[in-house]
């Protein structure tokens, strides 16, 4: 894996925000977790490379998708869309459903020497907190994808990171779903 070999896949990701639940026949998916807390709900999805989150809470159902978008991604119900090139923060209130949601995004390339400390790191980090885990193989290597799932009372706090071999691409996500009382 060198360097100047790689493509950039930054200009390929975005992050989506929809006012729906969006369905698994879409994606090809390699883990799925459901936390409950209270009066909410949280479903995690990991593909290669990419995730969903599934916030519920009484009427309100909201998805976020992080994903290479070179594929059809589902159009209806989306809130917004942004690449996820350098740094972002986004915040949306559910004014008619009591909620809100933020997320910051991250995107870097790293070095050879980086990408392979930043998953050794992000793999012993996701063991460690027993965090949803997804590893597979891509033309330049190792390539991992974790979310970090912290339900609160009336909060939920995702962390969420993905490391692409092939691009050396390192994408990290915090995004937080809250109650407004």
């Amino acid at each position: 894996m060198t360097n100047s070999l790689k493509p950039s896949g930054l200009q390929l990701y975005q992050v989506v925000l929809y006012n729906r639940a969006i369905h698994p026949e879409f994606f090809p998916l390699k883990s799925r977790q459901v936390k409950k807390m209270n009066d909410y709900e949280l479903e995690s999805w990991l593909m290669n490379g990419s995730h969903l989150l599934r916030f519920e809470h009484k009427g309100l159902c909201a998805s976020e998708l992080v994903a290479d978008h070179s594929h059809e991604l589902p159009q209806t119900g989306i809130v917004n869309a942004f690449l996820c090139t350098g740094e972002h923060e986004f915040d949306h209130a559910f004014k008619r459903d009591h909620a809100n949601y933020m997320t910051a995004v991250q995107t870097e390339t790293l070095s050879d020497h980086a990408y392979v400390s930043a998953c050794d790191e992000y793999l012993q980090f996701a063991k460690v907190n027993s965090a949803q885990i997804h590893e597979w193989r891509d033309h330049g290597g190792k390539c991992l994808s974790v979310v970090d799932v912290q339900p609160h009372k009336d909060q939920v706090h995702i962390q969420a990171y993905h490391l692409i071999a092939q691009t050396g691409m390192f994408l990290r996500s915090q995004t937080i779903f809250e109650l407004a009382m």
